[in-house]
């Protein structure tokens, strides 16, 4: 078992910068992806990034790359999500999520544990 703790949402100006982080306790000694998702009202839920715990590489989805970024501290079992540049269509709610194994898998169905989400509103 993986419990997930999403913080850092909050409103941003257009333009601006937000880190988001998924603190992670449980069985963390495991082989896990650890992604973000993000969820806006009315539409369905979008991988964003997927970073391996071990080994820390990483895996954007295309219309993400550039503006976010997908980090670990192994030290502190967290996993960040630098987001720059922000759109208000960016504005959604972040889920950090977790599956076993190495395989980057956008499927947010294929992710057994998730965090509560925080929510990122970015203003025009």
């Amino acid at each position: 078992q993986v419990q997930l703790v999403e913080s850092g949402g909050g409103l941003v100006q257009a333009g601006g910068s937000l880190r988001v982080s998924c603190a992670a306790s449980g069985r963390t000694s495991y082989s896990y992806v650890m992604g973000w998702f993000r969820q806006a009202p009315g539409k369905e839920r979008e991988f964003v990034a997927a970073i391996r715990w071990i080994g820390g590489s990483t895996y954007y989805a295309d219309s993400m790359k550039g503006r976010f970024t997908i980090s670990r501290d192994k030290a502190k079992n967290t996993v960040y999500l630098q987001m720059s540049s922000l759109k208000p269509e960016d504005t959604a709610a972040y889920y950090c999520a977790a599956r076993l194994g190495t395989a980057f898998v956008m499927d947010n169905q294929r992710y057994e544990y998730w965090g509560q989400g925080t929510q990122v509103t970015v203003s025009s």
